[in-house]
């Protein structure tokens, strides 16, 4: 059964500037990717490229040109599609887990049911999301803590020589759980200094202390912490877990940087023969790429599902988050609507 595909490019702005130790910015651009079936069936899924990663909007919409020959003839041949996508845009992961999602969401669709119970998935198994907080002022991230009063983990952004004074003014204002990511924003000696001031602020997590290819300095750093370390831009497939077994706790697993849902399976199951936790993070993106990485979370330990919650305006409706708790969609496939 011949499939169709077609796109279209969103622009998305977050409420605030999201800054991380990399970066700040409002504005982003996301791409809907739909595959129509021969009986006027659709699935979607989205990209949400980052720069940080080789792609934006533009290299997406290129990529999709080299990705609708590779499309299945069987469109629920979903393991040699996710071999045929890969063989055709390697380097293009937030380009082919959109196509992904997209075959994903038709195959439910056309069997009747939602994605995770075609997984055999317990929705009441996910655990609670936590919040980001994105780098900014003292004061104006106790602004956004504030905000944030609904959400009961907060994920605070660090990795900038003012994260001593970001800390304790987020602390004085919540008692919350609190992780911290650095982006890669810390050397190995500075993260280091900073592990007794997380341990006095009470920090559960640690997510991307140090450079992503500085394996050695996240073990050095994991064996000095007493706070659980997980790997974020040092994980982007499964074939990266074996070399950070012994140097993180866990492993942070984003869609746009593992390229289709299959490798995020594969993902759960090599961190799981490792002994790792297993976290899902996400990019900014809309509901639409936020319910498909939630889709998986009765898998795992840790969430950071956030991206569309910190949107001026979400075009889709999908997964919620509700006092921190995920709520799946019962609608089939991803269970995605649009507003």
């Amino acid at each position: 059964m011949a499939l169709s595909l077609s796109f279209d490019i969103l622009d998305l702005k977050t409420r605030h500037p999201f800054t991380i130790a990399r970066g700040s910015t409002t504005a982003y651009r996301v791409v809907r990717v739909r595959l129509r079936d021969a009986d006027g069936l659709e699935g979607w899924g989205e990209a949400a490229p980052s720069r940080y990663y080789g792609e934006t909007a533009d290299t997406v919409a290129a990529a999709l040109g080299r990705l609708a020959p590779a499309l299945p003839a069987d469109p629920s041949d979903l393991e040699g599609a996710d071999a045929a996508l890969l063989r055709a845009a390697p380097q293009d992961a937030a380009a082919r887990v959109a196509v992904s999602a997209a075959l994903h969401d038709l195959a439910g669709k056309r069997l009747g049911a939602p994605l995770w119970r075609l997984w055999g998935l317990d929705p009441a198994r996910a655990p609670l999301s936590s919040f980001t907080i994105g780098l900014d002022t003292p004061e104006r991230m106790q602004a956004k803590v504030r905000e944030a009063a609904p959400y009961p983990i907060l994920k605070i952004k660090v990795g900038t020589p003012d994260d001593a004074a970001v800390l304790r003014a987020v602390r004085e204002v919540t008692d919350k759980p609190l992780r911290v990511d650095a982006n890669a924003g810390w050397t190995v000696s500075e993260a280091l200094a900073r592990l007794p001031l997380l341990e006095e602020m009470r920090v559960e997590l640690i997510e991307q202390p140090v450079a992503p290819d500085d394996v050695e300095g996240l073990a050095a750093v994991h064996r000095a912490s007493r706070i659980p370390i997980v790997a974020d831009e040092a994980c982007r497939t499964a074939a990266d877990i074996p070399r950070l077994a012994g140097a993180v706790d866990g492993i942070n697993i984003k869609l746009a940087k593992c390229g289709s849902l299959r490798e995020a399976l594969r993902m759960v199951e090599s961190a799981r023969a490792h002994r790792l936790s297993v976290m899902v993070g996400c990019m900014i993106e809309t509901s639409l790429g936020i319910t498909a990485a939630a889709h998986l979370t009765p898998l795992l330990d840790l969430a950071d599902l956030d991206g569309a919650a910190l949107l001026e305006r979400d075009p889709f409706a999908g997964a919620t988050i509700d006092a921190g708790r995920i709520v799946l969609p019962t609608g089939p496939g991803l269970g995605v609507t649009e507003r």
